[in-house]
């Protein structure tokens, strides 16, 4: 067979007009580069100076941190020195990324020049959690969320129970947001700090806190027992926060030894889901410090 119709059948098989040629675009270091650093970057990460900051902190365990390559003479800022100082300390393999890279690889897709991969966040357990508050001779404070799906209102409220004081945060398996590279960089690095338990079945759980561990389980819902402001805090509580659209589910409501509320004056009738954490566990922390 001639060249000129081995070169007619190749292109027949493959789908290519007749003589014409491969689109091939050159295989060159940068494009395998670009790839490489993408698929990497695509296991667990955390992204952010202060998420990145608090997980070193923490003594979280690091596979690798893509820091942004400055362009041309500029310097690296003081932000991300101190991120590669802290890196170099302890070991951690650093690479120095081009911002195409680094936006390639985000999912938060608000990166500031960092990103890390690191070992998958493990859940804490919730007996372990009750246990260190018995050991310390001090009541417990613990928040549950039914059905958040969204990892900004986890975030914030992991952000908001950290500086709340609050012992643990509760969340079910299914129909939740998990604790990932979102979620962190909400928190702002509180995700180091606060417990997240994950249970099979909330409401099985809330009973179990009530007949065996001796908890008060408050809930958080319009048609309320108590204005926020009016209810009592103290002993062993949970705080249940509903889900963004629906609130408290009835079977996690009935669990529930009262309920609160937050007056509104406003024309909006609703309060996203961190937002009325904040509320409800800011009055919970200054009742419960004023009765120590």
């Amino acid at each position: 067979m001639d060249k000129g119709r081995r070169r007619f059948n190749q292109d027949k098989r493959q789908g290519r007009p007749e003589g014409s040629r491969p689109d091939r675009r050159p295989d060159t270091r940068r494009d395998r580069e670009d790839d490489a650093f993408a698929k990497e970057g695509s296991t667990d990460k955390i992204e952010g100076r202060n998420a990145v900051t608090e997980a070193l902190a923490a003594g979280r365990d690091f596979n690798k941190i893509w820091i942004l390559k400055p362009e041309g003479d500029k310097p690296l800022d003081h932000g991300l020195i101190r991120i590669l100082d802290e890196a170099n300390k302890r070991g951690i393999v650093v690479t120095r990324a081009t911002r195409q890279i680094l936006d390639k690889m985000s999912a938060t897709h608000n990166h500031q020049g960092v990103i890390a991969s690191v070992a998958p966040h493990s859940y804490a357990d919730l007996d372990e959690i009750i246990a260190k508050c018995r050991e310390e001779g001090r009541a417990a404070l613990l928040v549950a969320l039914d059905e958040i799906k969204d990892a900004y209102n986890l975030g914030s409220i992991l952000r908001i129970s950290d500086c709340c004081g609050v012992d643990g945060v509760i969340i079910p398996e299914r129909r939740s947001v998990a604790l990932d590279s979102m979620v962190a960089k909400a928190s702002a690095g509180a995700i180091e700090y606060v417990p997240v338990a994950r249970v099979t079945n909330l409401a099985q759980t809330l009973t179990w806190l009530k007949e065996k561990e001796n908890f008060w389980v408050c809930g958080t819902d319009m048609n309320a027992d108590y204005e926020y402001h009016n209810a009592d805090y103290s002993g062993n509580l949970v705080v249940v926060i509903g889900s963004e659209g629906d609130g408290m589910r009835d079977g996690v409501r009935k669990c529930c030894d009262f309920t609160v509320s937050i007056p509104m004056s406003g024309h909006v009738n609703s309060l996203n889901a961190a937002v009325a954490a904040g509320v409800v566990l800011f009055e919970a922390q200054a009742k419960r410090n004023r009765e120590e």
